[in-house]
């Protein structure tokens, strides 16, 4: 298969609140809007891309229309301490997980979106032996 885009998308019955959420506080631009759907890019090489769809529309099966749940977003970042002042400090975004390193290599943070969909803020940081010897090279 030769993939020509892959990016997620999120039902939601918040459908503005969602967009404003990423177009303010995550930096993404609006590419498509309409009433039941919203396409978002994020500029740059590459030019990373997310969708906010209402989760009624009839687009999606009878069975399977409900906002999403128990999704988790990794966002990787250089400075997950200045993500950290930004949009926990300033912005007012409160933390599910606090600032924290993790043994496997990251020190990250998580808050949520308007649906609940956590926000994995990230930077990669020197594993600890145990974890590192589970890193797969090559």
């Amino acid at each position: 298969m030769k993939l020509t885009s892959f990016y997620p998308v999120i039902g939601t019955a918040k459908l503005q609140e969602s967009r404003d959420f990423y177009t303010r506080l995550l930096e993404f631009d609006t590419t498509f809007e309409a009433d039941w759907y919203v396409s978002l890019r994020r500029p740059g090489d590459p030019g990373y891309e997310l969708a906010l769809l209402d989760h009624t529309h009839p687009t999606i099966p009878k069975s399977h229309r409900v906002p999403a749940q128990g999704l988790l977003l990794n966002f990787e970042v250089e400075d997950v301490d200045a993500e950290w002042d930004r949009l926990v400090t300033r912005e007012g975004l409160r933390p599910v997980l606090e600032l924290r390193n993790e043994d496997f290599g990251q020190r990250h943070f998580i808050v949520a979106d308007p649906n609940g969909v956590l926000i994995d803020v990230i930077t990669p940081i020197v594993p600890s032996a145990e974890y590192s010897e589970q890193y797969v090279t090559g």
